[in-house]
C-alpha cells in the first residue's frame, strides 16, 4: 500500500506544477482529498501532515468517521461528492460543509428546507452529466443554466459551482472544456472537476478543485 502522505505531497506538487504551467498562481486549485471507504486510521495521517479538505461519497459513510476526527481538526472542510438523496438531506446539511451533487428539483428543495430549520447553509454546487449518461446522476448539459438560475431565483440557493465526472472511456478535455462554458454561461466561479488519472488536464481547463482519490490513498 502507498504511504499516503508520501502520495500527498506528490499530488500537491502536481498540482502546483499544472499551475504554473497553465498561467495560474500557485494555490488556484484546491485539493479534495477523496476520503471515501478509507477509515480513520488512513485519513489521520494525512489530516496531521496538513491536509484539511476531504471528500466524501456517502452520507452514512461520512457520519461513522468525521465527527471524532473533527473534534480534533475542527477546521477540516468536507465535500460530498456522491449523489444525494431527499430522505439523506437533513444528515448532509448538519455534516457537510460543501455539498457538489444538486442535480434535480427534490434535493433543491430538501435542501432548502433543511437549511433554513438548521440555520446551516453549505456552499452549493450542481452536478453536470457532461456525457449525457443515463446512469449517472447529474443534469444534463442542455438544462443546467436554467436549472442554475432556477435555483437562485425560486429557490434562493446560492450555487456557486459545477461539478463533473466525465465518461471513463472518454478524453476527459471537452467534458472539461463544456462545464467551464456552462460555468460562464450560469455566472458560477467554482468548477470541481478532474481526478486521480485527470487532474492535472482539468487544472488546465480552469478547475478550481480536484478531487483526487486514489493517487493519494491507493486502492481498497
Amino acid at each position: 500500500m502507498p504511504n499516503a502522505v508520501d502520495q500527498l505531497f506528490a499530488v500537491r506538487d502536481a498540482i502546483h506544477k499544472a499551475e504554473a504551467e497553465a498561467g495560474r498562481p500557485e494555490g488556484a486549485v484546491t485539493l479534495v482529498a477523496v476520503s471515501k471507504t478509507f477509515g480513520e486510521e488512513a485519513i489521520r495521517p494525512v489530516l496531521e501532515s496538513g491536509q484539511r479538505v476531504f471528500g466524501e461519497n456517502r452520507v452514512q459513510e461520512a457520519q461513522a468517521k468525521w465527527p471524532a476526527l473533527r473534534g480534533e481538526f475542527p477546521d477540516i472542510e468536507l465535500h460530498l461528492i456522491g449523489p444525494l438523496q431527499s430522505n439523506k438531506a437533513e444528515q448532509a446539511v448538519a455534516l457537510f460543509d460543501v455539498i457538489e451533487t444538486v442535480d434535480r428539483e427534490k434535493i433543491a428543495d430538501a435542501l432548502v428546507k433543511e437549511m433554513q430549520k438548521q440555520n446551516r447553509f453549505p456552499k452549493l454546487y450542481v452536478q453536470v452529466n457532461t456525457g449525457s449518461e443515463p446512469q449517472k446522476a447529474g443534469i444534463d448539459p442542455k438544462e443546467a443554466v436554467a436549472f442554475v438560475k432556477h435555483c437562485r431565483e425560486v429557490r434562493g440557493l446560492q450555487i456557486e459551482g459545477l461539478m463533473c465526472i466525465p465518461p471513463a472511456d472518454e478524453n476527459p478535455g471537452p467534458h472539461f472544456a463544456l462545464l467551464e462554458k456552462i460555468a460562464r454561461q450560469a455566472g458560477v466561479d467554482k468548477l470541481s472537476m478532474g481526478m486521480s488519472g485527470d487532474y492535472e488536464l482539468a487544472i488546465g481547463f480552469g478547475a478550481t478543485s480536484v478531487r483526487v482519490g486514489s493517487a493519494i490513498f491507493g486502492t481498497r
